[in-house]
């Protein structure tokens, strides 16, 4: 492990000077930096999440608020791994190390202790909130949003890199739950070995998947570690050990996985994993993605719900939910969510109404183009 002496920033324990680190990493982290990260310890970093503000100033959240109640404005989104993953996937947005410099490294050079890990991520939290008090359109309902931001109810264990290279990821679990913080833990799978001896199960476990077989996940996944895809199905078969809710969120790329081989593979991989929740979304063409997709690789979210209709036929999960603006749908086994927190108490009733209209239409009106003009028209999408 690499000896490094680091000096504090405004006697904060938990963030050091960017100068002090060896390159590569002064220079990875001053990227990260000029793109809004707060770099907390020596591996994890902390960034604000457009819902976050959009929470806050317009009182607009998140898919997750309404699929499990997670509110947006409460929810610190980091990563305990801000450079290190197993993977240089084709649709990343984040920075990938290996865009920018040749940067292969598979391990954690240091390991920061949990606590000091969750301590920066709250304040970085509260210190990217705490600007809202100045906002121009302050008002009392405004204030009251940002009062609640400052303490955090949610913690995303995702945002950049794997999570699960982080060696005392259990550790970093149970910080977060005993100070009150709920947790989703966001993995590419794989680390099975880790996920197996968790002692403290985050609150939910996503899996995220695009590829369906290995020489399509060779593709596109792009493995830094030979046997990844073999590694993402021990994940699968474990899942259904977990007593905590799981998903698998199956990311939809135009050019690469919209077609029967790609569903047919994923519904085995349903079967096997039993997972509570489904979430099909479509690839979105942001950030550093732009440099190796298309735009038109996005789908249309009436697009996403079509593909989703299909899939729970396949596989006997129910449409329970969606979000237009996020371009997914949520599948389930459950008739009734699991809400992990109180935010948009209503989530899955709202939504109810509008999604059941919207799957009359795509039966009646099979040409997307016209039903999607119609919907617009009525206000609908």
């Amino acid at each position: 492990m690499q000896q490094i002496s680091l000096r504090t920033v405004r006697g904060k324990r938990w963030r050091f000077r960017i100068d002090d680190f060896p390159e590569p990493y002064r220079t990875l982290y001053k990227i990260l930096e000029k793109q809004g990260y707060i770099i907390i310890g020596r591996h994890s970093a902390y960034k604000k999440c457009h819902w976050t503000h959009a929470a806050i100033v317009e009182e607009r959240f998140c898919y997750k608020c309404k699929f499990y109640g997670i509110a947006s404005h409460q929810c610190i989104q980091m990563t305990p791994a801000a450079l290190w993953c197993w993977n240089a996937c084709l649709h990343c947005w984040r920075l990938r190390p290996t865009d920018t410099l040749k940067f292969d490294e598979t391990k954690l050079p240091w390991v920061d202790d949990p606590e000091l890990i969750v301590e920066g991520s709250i304040e970085a939290h509260r210190e990217s909130v705490m600007g809202y008090l100045g906002h121009p359109r302050l008002d009392d309902r405004m204030r009251k949003r940002i009062e609640e931001a400052m303490n955090p109810r949610h913690a995303a264990i995702s945002l950049t890199g794997e999570p699960a290279l982080y060696p005392r990821l259990d550790e970093l679990i149970k910080e977060y739950h005993r100070r009150g913080i709920t947790t989703f833990l966001v993995t590419r799978g794989v680390r099975p070995d880790v996920l197996a001896n968790l002692g403290e199960e985050p609150t939910q476990l996503y899996i995220s998947i695009e590829a369906w077989d290995k020489d399509s996940y060779n593709k596109f996944n792009r493995p830094l570690v030979p046997r990844a895809w073999e590694l993402t199905w021990k994940t699968l078969e474990l899942l259904p050990s977990f007593s905590s809710p799981t998903v698998i969120r199956f990311t939809l790329v135009r050019s690469f996985n919209i077609h029967d081989q790609a569903l047919k593979a994923w519904a085995k991989m349903v079967e096997v994993s039993q997972p509570t929740y489904i979430e099909l979304k479509s690839y979105m063409y942001v950030g550093a993605s732009r440099q190796r997709l298309r735009k038109e690789d996005m789908l249309k979210h009436l697009e996403v719900l079509r593909i989703a209709k299909k899939f729970a036929d396949m596989t006997g999960y129910k449409i329970v939910s969606q979000q237009i603006e996020s371009r997914v749908v949520l599948l389930s086994r459950l008739n009734k969510p699991i809400r992990v927190g109180e935010g948009c108490p209503k989530g899955w009733i709202k939504e109810k109404e509008r999604l059941e209209a919207m799957l009359e239409e795509l039966e009646r009106h099979p040409e997307l183009e016209g039903l999607e003009y119609k919907m617009v028209e009525e206000s609908k999408i």
